[in-house]
């Protein structure tokens, strides 16, 4: 498929221009992006604000279309990240966003549930995979979706915004008090997560698929054991 201007370019894929209302996201290794439009397409269909997957024309069928290949709806407006680097939304209202997208995600029935309980999780929801759109914000960037218990994606998007926020520099504060707000919604709008560290705790389970990332790197385990302290550290007290 012919490609307009690129527009954007994450770890793992780059987003080139259509035209106005569509873009190309392409895997830049060989990855099969037919799972992550399934998901999409599923979540759409439940009402969850995600891009809209365009179906391949008659006589081009996904099979024509290269299989590292996704064309998605264009979404106009910044990242929460860009607009929390220029002030235009606060610390509070990234954490709360954040929390109150998890919990419309739950809240959508599983796909295939392996175990009771389990839900559609995305896996890598932070402020630089949420579009504000005019008509609200949407969850970008699928690729690490699996379906499992709520809490691990709750403990991932916590353990992210921590280490961010255990990093010297600008971003410190504002990680620290999206993480804040993030965990102060938690009690009201998913009672029935906990967020421990024990062996088998969702908080531990988040921190040991996020040493699985490659871009944590060796390195990188020291810091997921100080990002688990802040996150329990910033925990609201247990009701009495």
């Amino acid at each position: 498929m012919q490609t307009g201007e690129l527009i954007g370019s994450g770890r793992s894929a780059d987003v080139f221009a259509l035209d106005d209302d569509w873009v190309l996201r392409r895997y830049r290794a060989d990855r099969d992006a037919a799972r992550e439009a399934a998901v999409m397409t599923y979540l759409a269909r439940h009402g969850y604000p995600v891009p809209h997957v365009r179906e391949p024309a008659m006589g081009q069928g996904r099979d024509r279309l290269p299989r590292t290949d996704l064309v998605l709806q264009r979404l106009h407006g910044p990242s929460m990240r860009q607009a929390l680097r220029q002030d235009e939304v606060t610390p509070a209202e990234v954490g709360t966003t954040l929390a109150d997208l998890l919990s419309r995600l739950h809240h959508v029935p599983p796909r295939a549930p392996g175990s009771p309980g389990d839900r559609v999780l995305h896996l890598d929801l932070h402020p630089d995979n949420v579009m504000l759109t005019g008509n609200g914000p949407v969850v970008i960037d699928w690729h690490n979706t699996l379906e499992g218990p709520p809490g691990v994606d709750w403990g991932m998007s916590a353990l992210i915004l921590a280490e961010v926020a255990l990093r010297p520099g600008d971003w410190t504060d504002k990680a620290r008090g999206a993480l804040g707000a993030l965990l102060r919604r938690l009690p009201r709008l998913a009672p029935d997560v906990v967020l421990d560290a024990t062996d088998t705790g969702c908080l531990t389970q988040a921190r040991n698929w996020r040493a699985l990332d490659p871009a944590t790197g060796e390195d990188g385990t020291p810091v997921l054991d100080d990002a688990v302290s802040l996150v329990l550290a910033l925990l609201p007290p247990s009701p009495p």
